[in-house]
């Protein structure tokens, strides 16, 4: 009985090892590059030991304008997230409260997430260009809603619903308001869920790549498609990519060893019981 219970540990160990390899080592692989010259990035087979130069970084942050672009990406993701965590948090409130827009709603808040966003593309642009919010970064905010803030609402509804409904009925006995009740009791109980939402719509937004390839000019460019560019007719600048690639990684990083806590928190009070 030892022996086979420690025959399917080892067995599952290698399975996680497996499949960590696997999404580990191209990320490895891309930090590696990024520290590479012309010479030794493309050299075939590749070379595993050579001196590291940060000249893909210091070409990436003085000629590439990395700022600006990393600049628009910030503003249009905690924009998006900002306003989808406001309207999402009151109409999953309402949903989960008072059934508004009965059982229906739930299901029409999922059915929306089912459609291609390649769908929406060129209305978007069509629309845009008409109202002049093309290549700004409120075309590229009210874009990012339309798919950010179902999903911000489908999430906070399963939060909600975690929080103990006699906790509204003891405050609503105690004379307090539905806005009161929201805002004091049910918001402060599923914080940990509500920066959770925040945290996987600000890298919804972050990652986005099709809209802001299409709605976006030179001046409002997001980092997705600014790096994209660094691969032309010419060649790709792989160094140059791979380094600005973990830059614009860095800031998920950051944000996950912040608030780790919170998001698993948050992950485990919208977990659905079975």
């Amino acid at each position: 009985m030892v022996g086979e219970s420690r025959w399917v540990q080892w067995v599952s160990h290698l399975i996680l090892g497996s499949a960590s390899a696997m999404v580990l080592l191209p990320l490895l692989w891309v930090l590696r590059t990024s520290f590479a010259d012309k010479v030794v990035a493309y050299q075939m087979p590749p070379q595993l030991l050579f001196a590291p130069t940060l000249d893909n970084y210091r070409d990436v942050l003085l000629r590439f304008d990395f700022g600006s672009f990393f600049l628009n990406s910030l503003i249009v993701a905690l924009t998006t997230t900002a306003i989808a965590l406001l309207l999402g948090a009151l109409a999953a409130y309402a949903i989960d409260r008072f059934r508004t827009g009965g059982p229906v709603m739930p299901l029409a808040i999922l059915a929306t997430q089912m459609m291609p966003p390649i769908v929406l593309v060129i209305p978007f642009f069509l629309i845009f260009k008409q109202l002049g919010l093309a290549d700004s970064h409120l075309g590229l905010v009210i874009t990012y809603l339309t798919f950010n803030l179902p999903y911000v609402v489908w999430l906070l509804m399963s939060f909600f619903r975690r929080v103990p409904r006699e906790l509204d009925e003891a405050a609503l006995i105690d004379g307090a308001g539905p806005f009161t009740v929201f805002w004091r009791i049910v918001l402060p109980a599923a914080l940990p869920g509500i920066g959770a939402a925040a945290v996987l719509s600000f890298v919804l937004c972050w990652n986005e790549f099709l809209f802001a390839l299409m709605l976006t000019g030179q001046q409002t460019k997001t980092l997705p498609v600014a790096i994209s560019s660094l691969v032309t007719q010419q060649g790709t600048a792989i160094g140059a990519v791979c380094a600005s690639t973990m830059l614009a990684i860095a800031p998920m990083v950051l944000i996950y060893f912040a608030i780790r806590k919170l998001l698993v928190a948050g992950l485990s009070l919208g977990a659905v019981k079975g």
